[in-house]
């Protein structure tokens, strides 16, 4: 994407879009269900014009509102949005669904970029193909190949601002086609339609328009009003950025001259970043170049430039070296070139370097390198040379096989006592003759030459490089890897901490006379300034990229005063993560001039010499104060071609109107437009300025959001109210784990995503893709698990309100009602918080999936049913606390819950107390469940015996759960000890040796030392998660009140028939040693039992005939939950109703009457005990002191 796609992008070398295989999935029926809904509601939103807010009155009832006022760089429009824009401009969708819901007055603008080369670029390279191959064009084949890549350059040790670190981005990804036409047909065009796009006007017409349709579709509250695309098709935007260009100039902020930029040849233009297929955020890097004078007499092939002054020329980055060169490096199989410069001397060096040269003023003609002569790297081995500063009267060019093509000049200085690959290279030609040889190269050449001391390093003395060379055993030049290590070890610590040895500048600091070394040079004509990228830069028309010394306009962001000021700025702006406010340090650290101005594309003329486009980058700085006033002026139309409510037309917009609305103390301008007009467009303005927030990728920090902030300064600078107050910038976005790619078919539009997978469905996995400025995943699978979540949500809502009335009403006072309370106002509360702080995947953990863990919980444990007013307060929480991600879902669940006002203008909820003690009492149980549920499991484990003895263990039917109020005397001192170190050492443990020692002294301890750290290493791991209450000796709550209130539920969850809840203290020694506060121990048993048959006489109602355990002392009730862990079907104890046959043994026998399934049964009474005669197997009913025979079979009715 060419512009401000505040997008993790997916750049393509030509156009957006993309297309992903639609993976088939087994039905659509939910997904579809969900589209739907947001279709409705959608239309419902856009009919009652929700999102439209203008500024209002000062005194009035809204005013008391505070407003929020978010902007997204406007994406590039040269294709559909991906996913990638998506993930960027939810963060904006998310901060405003929530700030709505605390009250805030949101406005959320959306501009569409049309400014710069690449929709040009396009619309001329369809007109070429249909000129060269007919309409519709018929490409030959071989031709359509793909375009090389780039080529990886190896990382250089290159001392420059520490700050600036890596900027450029990933190299582009570029889709498989290389024939644009090809391009636009991959996007779904037909070829009638794809003619039309050879005029660029005609993609401002089209793709424009499909970005407002798929931003509705995903249900953006955004003001559609306030629309537009840039460039002078629309000439009120037009008339905006010439009017800020005007007053830039005034302020001295926009200057002209010669300039070093990166420039495409190819384009015959500056190319900015967003013009780049690779080498975003690459700069200009400066080198040094050394003119090494040949002495005469030359060698035969260069003898034909007798009498001319001929130099082998070498880009340096440490000028401050040349006083310890001992020779020059020149690679035997490499291809140079001589050429004329200037002023008419040689320079020998390659034709890439040259090509460079010729655009920084070193030939007669810009661009145009005149060569004199072509050369291979040993036609020049050997030759003698002068050169600067050396204290060796002459050098010789020597070889050295590992020199690169793709940096500096291919001629490169030696200093071997401060560069470990020169030393290395050295070293290697004195010990080998055969080398020597081989290159016609002479002992006299190499002999003599030793390293000279001119920087001494703390460690290394005055020859750092053969130091570190020897202390890393380098034995020659081959070895690479340690010799990028010395350079790292060598390098940065010489320029930052080496002092100069040499006559002039003793005792300096290298870092301070770097500059003045290089000005001596050039002042003496012994060396000239050179520039080249500092990586390889591709434009978008596949040029690899020089350095020109271009006339120019540029803005001189370099100006210390107005960096100042913008360094105030970041001062004061939330950035929401410190790795953001760093990137953005280092970027007004290095950020100098940067061109304002091309020849070629779209956009706007600058005001003063309409030669000059503004560039992309440059028109995109204040734009987000146009939003404030662009429904007035041509709300509705996207290109300003119809004027909007207050009838301006585009030629009233002077400079004095613009001044009026924008700047404060303006005078009122002579004009025919009516004040009250005037006076509302600057309301307008002064109501919703500054921008509260703006979110974007994170590569943007380095470029479009470091101007936005130097803009705000240069057009309000006496207004700090009116400068940016936070930017939040994310991480790129990942597809499935890679990255997104249309070339591997890794790649999603926005509306392929909301298709496959619903607007909320999509939202819901933008949301838990991730937070920070790392890279988020966006991850499919996920996205139809997500889908899954938010229908059945839905289907339970409908549920619970089709069952209102059977859920149980009456006081929420039970132990997991006041839970579930206090669980919900706890999550309220952290929701809250994530929001406040744009952390949605946390406020989606908090306020959705933990929110809905919390309620299945309630449902799990509340086994008295579910208090009817908790569970619609938590269903009406739900939905407010998951509406700014899926806003249509809980719009429609809000409709169902009978609202008659629009979730839209609901107001988040207010969280009542949170007892923490009670949750975690909460926690306590459901830990216990879970660790007596194991314990049970191994119970069951056949105990080990002679072999083939091992008989499988009955399932328990009873069991003591253990709980102790005190811990054991061994842990109590453990713990005393503990915590009085804690308090000590300022709420830390020391080191386990410490603790360790301290115990082992105390004789109390002595029999338990093997548990002792254990247990401690216990405490401290809990410690880190739960804080210092678990120091405590005593627990916060009742153990045995906590379970026994949950008994019922502990009894089901558990499958027993019974639990009995007993201290510790009532136990033997070995419980009481193992039991201790929170970790209570549990004893199983099986008790004894008899089998008889559970009938159900009742037809078609899904409860059938089964078989149970009786157990001695069983009342009805126990028989009847035994029975409800069997038939899940039954739900409520007070539902069944148990019997007898009255004649046990005739009574089975008999077949039931249709209606009259009671008759021949007595009901078994709630005082009546079932009692055993294990012996023979049979079961008594005792009741009212009778004793009865009940046979092998009970019935059970189910009303």
């Amino acid at each position: 994407a060419q512009a401000l796609s505040a997008a993790p992008r997916c750049t393509h070398s030509e156009s957006e879009a993309g297309s992903v295989d639609m993976a088939e999935r087994k039905g659509t029926a939910k997904v579809d269900y969900l589209k739907r809904i947001e279709k409705d509601i959608c239309k419902k939103w856009e009919e009652n014009k929700l999102f439209e807010i203008d500024a209002v009155e000062p005194g009035s009832a809204e005013s008391s509102q505070p407003k929020y006022f978010v902007t997204f760089p406007y994406p590039y429009m040269n294709g559909r949005l991906h996913l990638g824009h998506t993930f960027s401009l939810s963060k904006c969708e998310f901060s405003v669904g929530f700030q709505r819901l605390k009250g805030r007055r949101c406005l959320f603008p959306f501009g569409l970029h049309c400014t710069g080369m690449p929709i040009k670029a396009c619309a001329d390279k369809l007109k070429r193909e249909l000129e060269l191959y007919g309409n519709p064009p018929q490409f030959p084949e071989e031709e359509e190949e793909e375009e090389k890549p780039a080529k990886v350059q190896e990382e250089e040790t290159i001392i420059k601002d520490k700050a600036k670190g890596k900027k450029s981005k990933a190299a582009a990804k570029t889709g498989g086609a290389k024939f644009q036409w090809n391009i636009m047909r991959s996007l779904g065009l037909s070829d009638e339609e794809i003619v039309k796009f050879a005029e660029a006007e005609h993609w401002l017409d089209y793709f424009p328009v499909m970005a407002v349709q798929d931003l509705k579709r995903m249900g953006l509250k955004i003001d559609w009003r306030r629309s537009f695309i840039t460039t002078d098709v629309n000439p009120f935007y037009d008339s905006f950025v010439k009017w800020q260009y005007l007053i830039l100039k005034e302020r001295k902020k926009v200057k002209f001259g010669k300039r070093y930029t990166i420039y495409s040849p190819k384009d015959g233009q500056p190319c900015m970043d967003h013009d780049r297929q690779s080498g975003e955020g690459v700069g200009p890097q400066e080198y040094t170049l050394i003119k090494m004078k040949i002495l005469e007499p030359y060698p035969a092939n260069l003898s034909g430039l007798k009498g001319r002054n001929v130099f082998l020329v070498a880009a340096t980055l440490r000028p401050e070296t040349m006083f310890g060169q001992t020779n020059c490096w020149v690679r035997p199989d490499m291809n140079y070139i001589a050429f004329e410069t200037v002023n008419r001397d040689i320079f020998i060096c390659t034709q890439r370097a040259a090509r460079n040269m010729s655009f920084q003023g070193f030939t007669r003609e810009n661009g145009d390198v005149p060569l004199v002569m072509k050369l291979i790297g040993e036609d020049i081995l050997g030759v003698s040379l002068s050169a600067p500063l050396t204290s060796y009267n002459i050098i010789y060019a020597l070889p050295m096989l590992t020199i690169k093509e793709d940096k500096g000049t291919g001629i490169v200085t030696s200093v071997p006592s401060d560069a470990p690959d020169d030393i290395a290279a050295l070293r290697d030609l004195k010990k080998k003759k055969a080398l020597r040889e081989k290159y016609g190269i002479t002992d006299g050449m190499v002999l003599p030459f030793e390293p000279i001391p001119i920087i001494e390093i703390p460690g290394y003395g005055n020859l750092s490089a053969p130091t570190v060379c020897d202390e890393l055993k380098i034995q020659s030049q081959n070895d690479r890897e340690k010799l990028v290590e010395a350079k790292e070890r060598v390098y940065l610590k010489g320029f930052y901490e080496g002092i100069m040895l040499v006559d002039g500048y003793k005792g300096q600091k290298v870092q301070d006379v770097k500059k003045p070394i290089q000005r001596k040079m050039v002042d003496a004509g012994e060396a000239v300034i050179y520039m080249e990228p500092e990586k390889q830069v591709i434009s978008r028309s596949a040029d690899e990229c020089v350095v020109a010394l271009c006339d120019q306009w540029y803005l001189d962001y370099g100006e210390e005063t107005w960096k100042k000021q913008a360094v105030g700025c970041l001062s004061t702006l939330e950035t929401f993560c410190e790795e953001t406010r760093r990137n953005f340090e280092a970027s007004l650290e290095w950020l100098q001039d940067h061109a304002c101005s091309r020849t070629y594309g779209l956009g706007t003329r600058l005001p003063w010499d309409d030669y000059w486009l503004i560039e992309s980058l440059s028109d995109s700085t204040i734009y987000m104060a146009y939003y404030t006033v662009a429904h007035l002026l041509h709300g509705g139309s996207l290109n300003g071609q119809t004027s909007g409510p207050l009838g301006i037309r585009p030629e009233q917009m002077t400079k004095e109107v613009w001044d009026y609305v924008f700047l404060k103390g303006a005078p009122f301008p002579v004009t025919q437009i009516p004040k009250p007009n005037l006076e509302q467009l600057k309301k307008e303005f002064q109501y919703w300025y500054p921008v509260d927030l703006r979110v974007s990728g994170k590569d943007l920090v380095p470029n479009h959001l470091s101007y936005y902030l130097y803009n705000h300064i240069a057009m309000w600078p006496n207004d700090s109210l009116k400068w940016p107050q936070a930017v939040r910038a994310n991480g790129h976005l990942l597809l499935n784990s890679e990255k997104m790619s249309k070339s591997t078919g890794n790649f999603l539009t926005l509306s392929e995503a909301v298709e496959k997978f619903s607007a909320d469905g999509m939202r819901l996995t933008l949301a838990d893709a991730g937070d920070t400025v790392e890279d988020a995943n966006f991850v499919e699978t996920m996205a139809d698990a997500g889908i899954l979540r938010l229908y059945t949500w839905v289907e339970w809502v409908k549920e619970m309100i089709a069952n209102r009335e059977s859920l149980r009403s009456g006081p929420a006072n039970t132990f997991n009602d006041r839970v579930f309370a206090s669980e919900m106002n706890a999550g309220i509360l952290k929701t809250e918080q994530h929001y406040e702080r744009m952390m949605f995947k946390e406020a989606l953990k908090t306020g959705f999936f933990e929110f809905q863990a919390a309620k299945d919980k309630y449902r799990e444990v509340a086994v008295e049913g579910m208090q009817q007013d908790l569970v619609f307060q938590f269903i009406e929480n739900q939905t407010l606390l998951l509406a700014p991600i899926c806003p249509h879902l809980c719009e429609h669940i809000w409709t169902l819950l009978g609202k008659t006002d629009s979730l839209m203008k609901a107001r988040w909820p207010v969280a009542g107390p949170v007892d923490e003690i009670l949750i975690r009492s909460s926690q306590y149980l459901m830990e216990t469940a879970h660790d007596v549920r194991l314990r049970g499991k191994n119970y069951m484990i056949p105990g080990k015996g002679k072999k083939g003895d091992a008989k499988p263990t009955q399932k328990p039917s009873h069991c003591n759960i253990y709980v102790a109020k005190n811990y054991p005397p061994w842990q109590h001192t453990t713990l005393l000890l503990l915590r009085e170190h804690y308090e000590k050492n300022g709420d830390q443990l020391p080191d386990n040796k410490i603790i360790a020692s301290e115990l082992k002294d105390l004789p109390e301890l002595k029999k338990y030392m093997k548990k002792v750290m254990p247990f401690v290493a216990m405490i401290k791991e809990n410690l880190e998660k739960n804080g210092p209450r678990v120091l405590d000796l005593e627990l916060e709550f009742d153990e045995r009140n906590v379970l026994m209130e949950n008994i019922v539920y502990l009894t089901n969850t558990l499958e027993l028939d019974h639990i009995d809840v007993l201290f510790a203290t009532e136990a033997d020694d070995k419980i009481r040693e193992e039991c201790c506060p929170g970790k209570p121990f549990c004893a199983f048993r099986t008790e004894p039992s008899v089998p008889l048959f559970l009938v159900n006489p009742q037809p078609a109602n899904g409860h059938f005939s089964t078989r149970i355990d009786i157990r001695q002392g069983d009342k009805k009730d126990t028989v009847i939950r035994r029975l409800m862990k069997i038939d899940r079907g039954i739900k409520d104890l007070t539902q069944v109703k148990l019997m007898r046959y009255e004649d046990p043994v005739l009574g089975p026998r008999r077949v039931p009457v249709l209606g009259k399934e009671s008759v021949d049964k007595v009901a078994i009474s709630e005082k009546a005990s079932f009692h055993l005669d294990l012996t023979s197997k049979k079961v008594h009913l005792t009741d009212n002191g009778l004793k009865l025979d009940v046979g092998d079979t009970l019935i059970y009715l189910v009303h």
